[in-house]
């Protein structure tokens, strides 16, 4: 049960710690798919 609990907070922490991470240096979904020829009308 010890083991199971510290494996679900070390998968919340690498998680939150990951999309605050790659939010830093720029690499978001919306600005990794969008490009300069996106029409929005």
């Amino acid at each position: 049960m010890k083991a199971m609990l510290s494996g679900f907070a070390a998968i919340i922490i690498i998680g939150v710690a990951a999309w605050y991470g790659l939010h830093q240096i720029g690499l978001t979904s919306a600005e990794v798919y969008s490009s300069p020829a996106v029409r929005l009308d």
